[in-house]
């Protein structure tokens, strides 16, 4: 009889570390950041396919489809934007990545540039650029939308 009770407090024992095993497990797994992707942007070898001065706008949906943003008062620029957020815990998210593909068009609705910018320590760089003249319209938007990062404050927003 008592080496049954021993046995048994053992069992105890065991599953009791095992407990705390997992326990502390899920505790260190709720500690690590969780990652979301936003937003939308081709391949390079997609964007490959796509010819500076011959393609169009038709020819450039038919290859990577139609972004989900264009230029402000017309259309002579596409941009397909991506993001990467990280969420730690309780904390809010944060934009720790973002791409934006610029595909602007001439007058008769012809590709005449390409560029991919991205954010490096906060500020817009161009990663690549296909370019037949040397126009670089809408650079200025790109980097107003880019140098906005982490500079938005909700409550400014809302009125709070």
């Amino acid at each position: 009889m008592a080496a049954t009770g021993k046995m048994a407090g053992a069992d105890a024992a065991v599953l009791f570390r095992i407990l705390v095993g997992l326990f502390g497990l899920a505790a260190l797994m709720a500690c690590t950041p969780t990652y979301t992707n936003h937003g939308f942007i081709p391949t390079d070898e997609d964007v490959e396919e796509i010819m500076v001065g011959v393609d169009t706008r038709e020819t450039v949906t038919s290859i990577i489809g139609k972004p989900a943003a264009a230029g402000l008062l017309t259309e002579e620029a596409w941009y397909y934007v991506q993001s990467r957020f990280e969420h730690f815990a309780y904390t809010e998210s944060e934009e720790i990545d973002r791409e934006v593909l610029q595909i602007t068009f001439d007058e008769s609705g012809v590709v005449e540039n390409i560029e991919r910018f991205g954010l490096e320590e906060g500020q817009v760089v161009a990663l690549s650029r296909r370019v037949t003249t040397s126009n670089t319209k809408g650079v200025g938007f790109l980097q107003q939308l880019l140098g906005n990062v982490g500079k938005i404050n909700l409550d400014n927003i809302v009125g709070g």
